[in-house]
């Protein structure tokens, strides 16, 4: 299955904005109190601001003109009071919305990691790890802003300048007619330059995501460039993905103001209108000057809610395109699915191959039409060439990719059907490159261990014991509390591997993959690993992915891994000359 982002990016058909926004609100779905409250806050807040400019007229032309201070006094207290319940609301309203926000962006990056957990190894292989930093912490913070800041601004916006149209209309149809008329013309260069303005935004975000990648490999790769002295390299890279980003940015940030201006433009233009044909209606008789002062308000309360929804409109362009990219991500489902598969075939072999092809996505085949069998309790190596496709036949047996053709079956049973909880238990892998988390030697093993996490230090020493590991565990200075930090920095990578090696023997898996597993290891270490391997319980079954000679030895059986075959080899003469000839051939 294709996992790539940016091919899945280009794929994807263009969106309605209101399909957009019906999304993006289902996310918040589960607030409706808290939207309520808000949104009555709304209406009570800008109701009273629609209603305070017929006061203002009112007061003018009754009670202004005439001298009637006491009626002015009154007024104006009861304009301070509506005031001030709009300065309450309005606090209100921006109380609750930050909470929606924060909550949303709460659930959203769990959602996303929950669903980054859930996919293959397939989709990190396709993905960079910096690009998936940005959207789960850039991207949701957009969206977060909008919620949060935009929304509920966006629904006042809206309220306020519809209220205010309809104050216009009633007053004075065709004054009203004309100083709407500059707002159709806005509404037709919203429509048409909104689409421009999201894929500004989505073309910024993802260069910010390519700079997150950039910054994360160079950092993780520090140590490879102190020693090559390439910092050079690094620079150069970076410095293009940060122009890059610097042009990007450019262009998102002029999109998302090329609205203001604009309706800054035909706002003025109404309030021109309005000026111009009411002071001659005000001539005729048809006005007065406080009503010529309210209907002003009016039309400033419907074009400054627009100049707003200029601002905020390029807010829910950067949200959509920001949610664009997570939805990319929340949208994937595994094709690593449990199946139901209820079928035996009888057989008494741990692990079987049935007529295994694979391929990685987008690539070529790399095993073909592979069958072999592994029983319970004997030892398997797999040796060939560098990119024979020995690590590839081991991610089989551990199901981290599913076979393109065929069927790898578990006790008789197609590997598919077991849940990841039940196959894990079954099978240990230990990893070329082991990965360690930060914490101490203890929180590694128990990662894989959950039966122990209850365990004290000694009761956990107890079962090191009983499993022959109490030898490895020795080799590290504080035993179960050594300090492991971030990127394993204070520990070899040989340290590395005991840790491993520790966290899937305590598993006791029914079939253990050791690949490369003592590449890194010394001699002595590799040879106290052997005695550790050789008292097992004797149902396990391993599977050995090595180099040195002495590492597969002692296996009961030797498996050639070359040019997409499998082919047992033998005796261990026979192996290495077939490891010779590959080596030759490749």
């Amino acid at each position: 299955m294709n996992y790539d982002l940016n091919q899945i990016s280009g794929k994807e058909e263009k969106k309605s904005t209101f399909a957009v926004l019906k999304k993006l609100l289902q996310l918040i779905s589960h607030e409706r109190k808290n939207l309520l409250l808000a949104f009555v806050a709304i209406v009570i807040n800008s109701t009273l601001l629609l209603v305070s400019p017929l006061i203002i007229g009112h007061t003018i032309d009754n009670y202004v003109i005439t001298k009637q201070f006491n009626g002015v006094l009154l007024y104006s207290g009861i304009l301070f009071m509506m005031y001030l319940v709009t300065l309450l609301t309005g606090y209100l309203q921006t109380k609750l919305m930050g909470g929606v926000g924060q909550r949303t962006l709460y659930t959203l990056r769990n959602a996303i990691f929950s669903k980054l957990q859930e996919l293959p190894v397939s989709f990190f292989s396709q993905n960079k790890a910096g690009d998936l930093i940005s959207r789960v912490n850039n991207d949701t913070d957009k969206l977060n802003q909008f919620f949060s800041q935009s929304l509920m601004q966006f629904l006042s916006s809206i309220f306020t300048m519809l209220g205010a149209g309809v104050f216009l209309l009633v007053i004075n149809f065709k004054l009203g007619t004309a100083t709407l008329a500059p707002a159709l013309i806005i509404l037709i260069f919203t429509g048409f330059v909104s689409a421009w303005v999201k894929k500004k935004n989505a073309i910024n975000l993802k260069s910010v995501g390519n700079l997150s990648a950039g910054i994360q490999e160079s950092l993780s790769n520090f140590k490879v460039i102190i020693a090559f002295n390439r910092r050079d390299y690094f620079r150069k890279r970076f410095d293009e993905t940060n122009q890059q980003n610097y042009k990007t940015a450019i262009g998102a940030g002029i999109a998302n103001t090329i609205f203001v201006p604009v309706f800054g433009f035909f706002s003025g233009a109404a309030q021109l209108i309005v000026l111009v044909y009411g002071i001659h209606l005000i001539s005729i008789g048809e006005f007065t000057i406080g009503l010529l002062i309210s209907y002003l308000s009016y039309a400033v309360n419907f074009y400054n809610p627009l100049r707003q929804l200029a601002a905020l409109w390029s807010s829910f362009q950067v949200a959509m395109a920001g949610w664009d990219r997570i939805s990319q991500i929340l949208s994937l489902e595994s094709d690593l699915q449990v199946i139901d598969d209820t079928s035996f075939d009888g057989s008494n072999e741990l692990l079987t191959f049935k007529n295994v092809h694979f391929s990685y996505t987008g690539g070529e085949e790399i095993l073909h039409n592979i069958s072999f069998n592994l029983q319970k309790g004997k030892t398997y190596a797999l040796i060939g060439p560098t990119g024979g496709g020995k690590t590839t036949t081991a991610s089989l047996m551990a199901r981290l990719y599913d076979a393109t053709k065929g069927k790898v079956l578990l006790n008789g049973k197609d590997i598919r059907s077991y849940t990841a909880e039940e196959r894990s238990k079954k099978v240990g892998f230990i990893l070329q490159e082991p990965f360690l988390f930060t914490g101490t030697v203890k929180d590694n093993i128990l990662y894989s261990n959950s039966a122990y996490k209850d365990y004290s230090n000694d009761q956990l020493e107890e079962v090191i014991k009983g499993a022959h590991l109490e030898g490895i565990l020795a080799l590290f200075d504080k035993g179960l509390d050594t300090e492991i930090t971030s990127n394993s920095d204070n520990i070899s990578l040989g340290q590395k591997q005991l840790i491993a090696f520790m966290r899937a023997v305590l598993q006791s898996p029914e079939l253990l993959i050791l690949d490369e597993a003592t590449a890194n290891i010394d001699t002595i270490t590799e040879k106290l690993l052997s005695d550790i391997l050789k008292k097992l319980p004797k149902e396990t079954t391993l599977v050995i992915i090595a180099h040195r000679l002495n590492t597969i030895e002692n296996a009961d059986e030797i498996y050639f891994v070359n040019s997409g075959e499998v082919i047992k080899a033998g005796t261990l003469d026979h192996a290495m000359n077939m490891l010779v000839k590959g080596k030759r051939n490749s």
